[in-house]
């Protein structure tokens, strides 16, 4: 029996940001993957319709354990992006029969007792150590500045447009942002876990991602030459 691949999206973003990557696991690897679900988180892509003002970071991970459930996925392999990161321990931890392997693409991964605001923190890359910080300094430089720093640089200009066309429609709960700070890492240490590092990541720089890996206790690194 194949594995199934699900596919959770990062902040700013649905589940339709995963259309190309479908599209190239059906052709590269068609006869090794099961099925192939994306989810999306309350407020986004799907569920953008949803009123997520009260939602809670358990409320979140709640709605996409219930999709699992609904799809009855079996010892799936769980793909998340960028803020992911932050949610696959608890859906892990929630759903731990139904999930075998969890891969986590340039995820951002708090310390415990640390938001996700917090560990992004408000100034540039470098100024503050403890802080990511942002590629542009958001005193200064425009949303749409911002994002196409942090996301486009490996895109040509029509990449970049259509894909900046998309941005500012989904938003995650506020929460997931702002006020959740107990992560889930050490609860989930009997799931293998892959951490894929991108090389030419401009919001994530090389040596968080690192961290980031070492954080979800990453038994395996992979390395591509790709931004964000």
């Amino acid at each position: 029996m194949l594995s199934d691949i699900v596919l959770l999206h990062g902040g700013g973003q649905g589940g339709w940001v995963w259309a190309e990557t479908i599209d190239a696991i059906r052709i590269e690897a068609a006869q090794s993957a099961g099925r192939l679900l994306t989810l999306d988180v309350p407020g986004c892509g799907r569920k953008r319709a949803w009123d997520t003002g009260k939602f809670s970071v358990p409320e979140v991970i709640e709605s996409l354990a219930a999709e699992l459930d609904a799809n009855d996925v079996r010892d799936a392999v769980l793909v998340g992006h960028s803020q992911a990161g932050t949610l696959l321990p608890g859906l892990i931890a929630a759903r731990s029969n139904r999930i075998a392997r969890a891969v986590y693409f340039t995820c951002s991964v708090p310390s415990n007792g640390q938001t996700v605001a917090q560990m992004m923190g408000r100034g540039v890359q470098g100024s503050v150590e403890d802080e990511v910080g942002w590629p542009m300094d958001p005193a200064t430089a425009s949303q749409e500045e911002r994002f196409r720093a942090a996301f486009c640089n490996d895109m040509d200009e029509d990449m970049s447009r259509s894909f900046m066309a998309k941005l500012g429609k989904d938003h995650w709960p506020a929460a997931c942002g702002s006020d959740w700070n107990k992560w889930l890492y050490d609860a989930v240490d009997h799931v293998p876990a892959t951490y894929v590092i991108a090389l030419a990541d401009k919001i994530l720089p090389i040596a968080w991602q690192e961290r980031f890996a070492a954080r979800v206790n990453a038994s395996r690194l992979v390395r591509l030459d790709c931004g964000h």
